[in-house]
Order: C-alpha cells, then structure tokens, then sequence
C-alpha cells in the first residue's frame, strides 16, 4: 500500500509491504533497495527551507497502523540523513481516516 501526503512544497511517502492483506501493527523500517522482505515500511520525505527542496530516506524508526471502523491511521516516527548532507533529521507525520477500497484482485506475489 502506498500512502502520500503533500502540503505546498512538502511531502511524504510512505510505502507498506504486508504481504496480501494489510495487518495493524508495528513496521519496521526497510531499506529502499529491499526486496526481500515481506513485511516492513519504506518512508521518504521531502521539505522546503525558503526556497531549498531538502530530501531524506527515514532510516531508523516506525510505521504504526491502527484499524478503527474500516479506516486506517498512520503513524510514522523516525530520522534519516539529509540527501547531501551529514546531518539528521527527524520525522513525525499521521495519516488520519484513510478509506480502503475493495481488491477485486489479489496482490500476493505468483511464482
């Protein structure tokens, strides 16, 4: 599942593997290249200082996912190296009320 918020010129992405079925709970934090895992977070985020576009991967941290009343809430927690830089920064972003539509087909991966 992959969620998206965006206010002028910041945003954040954040990418869910769960397998077929989206479970609440705690995700770890993967590695943008990770293709093995089957269950984990990737999060990127993008942010304006005056007219500077900064970016960073979340590398440390955690994605949570409640269900309430077939909504979805996301919490993502954590801090990355700045692209081009040697400093981190930290992240704290929720979605709220996210409605999930029906699959009329599986996503589980075939061999």
């Amino acid at each position: 599942m992959l969620i998206r918020g965006t206010q002028g010129g910041n945003g954040v992405l954040v990418w869910l593997r769960s397998g077929d079925s989206l479970a609440a709970g705690d995700f770890s934090l993967l590695e943008r290249g990770d293709t093995i895992a089957a269950r984990g977070a990737v999060v990127a985020v993008r942010f304006m200082l005056g007219d500077v576009a900064h970016g960073l991967w979340v590398d440390s941290g955690t994605v949570s996912v409640g269900r309430r009343a077939g909504r979805l809430r996301i919490t993502a927690h954590g801090t990355g190296v700045e692209v081009g830089t040697t400093g981190r920064s930290s992240l704290v972003a929720s979605f709220e009320a996210i409605a999930l539509g029906s699959d009329s087909v599986s996503c589980e991966a075939m061999p």
